[in-house]
């Protein structure tokens, strides 16, 4: 199982980072995870757009969705569209990107798969798990595995005992840290510090902790060295072009 990061920015995009984007593969297969703004071009500096196998959405914010729309147009507006896309998400999260074109524009390209925080089902050759998180609105983790090898991924969430529940025992844990140092009060409950992440992922065992979504601006430093006086395993910050094996 290999991750490879197509953008890892919170709220928006900056000039030399996406939002949050992942690429999942596995002996071919390709799971792109939270489409966000600006992950299309980095998309397909890896793959054509007919080679992404499936798509997995933790919710609906359009910094984890946008770029589904200009997904689905380079596959439904060519000459031989390909089979129709995949697409897991939960009840409702994506009426608002799926309604920025004419429902027969995009109809076609994509088969959507909605399912229920907390229900277990097969992409591809991974066994995904999913677990409500914490966050503004309904927020699925996932937690992916295949040949004994886990990568667990909290979306955006506050801090949660679930979040401890989805990545236990990960090898690799894609944990959001919107905020280096502390949290806004008015989203304490909804958004993870790098700290916080950092707990989490000793409490959890982790083998390794990735930090996501920091806001843009952030001090990397900082939260790399937050997040590493709570956990003493090896720290990554998702940056576009990170590619690592699970």
């Amino acid at each position: 199982m290999r991750l490879s990061v197509l953008g890892g920015c919170g709220g928006w995009p900056t000039a030399n980072q996406a939002c949050s984007g992942y690429v999942i593969e596995h002996d071919g297969f390709r799971l792109l995870v939270d489409p966000g703004y600006a992950t299309m071009p980095r998309l397909l500096d890896l793959m054509t757009p007919d080679e992404v196998d499936a798509v997995f959405v933790t919710h609906g914010h359009p910094d984890h969705c946008a770029d589904l729309n200009p997904l689905l147009r380079a596959r439904a507006m060519r000459d031989n569209p390909p089979a129709p896309l995949p697409v897991y998400a939960l009840p409702g999260a994506l009426d608002a990107v799926l309604a920025l074109d004419r429902p027969e524009t995009l109809d076609s390209a994509y088969d959507l798969r909605e399912f229920n925080a907390g229900d277990h089902f097969d992409i591809g050759p991974f066994s995904a798990w999913t677990r409500m998180l914490p966050h503004f609105t309904p927020n699925a983790g996932l937690r992916l595995e295949q040949g004994g090898r886990i990568l667990a991924y909290t979306g955006d969430t506050g801090p949660s005992p679930e979040v401890v529940e989805l990545a236990r025992g990960a090898d690799l844990f894609l944990a959001e840290a919107t905020h280096a140092d502390e949290v806004p009060a008015d989203s304490r409950e909804a958004l993870t510090s790098a700290d916080q992440a950092g707990r989490q992922a000793r409490r959890a065992a982790v083998g390794r902790l990735l930090l996501t979504h920091l806001w843009p601006g952030s001090d990397v430093e900082l939260a790399r060295a937050k997040a590493g006086a709570e956990y003493d395993g090896d720290i990554a910050i998702a940056t576009p072009g990170l590619a690592t094996d699970v």
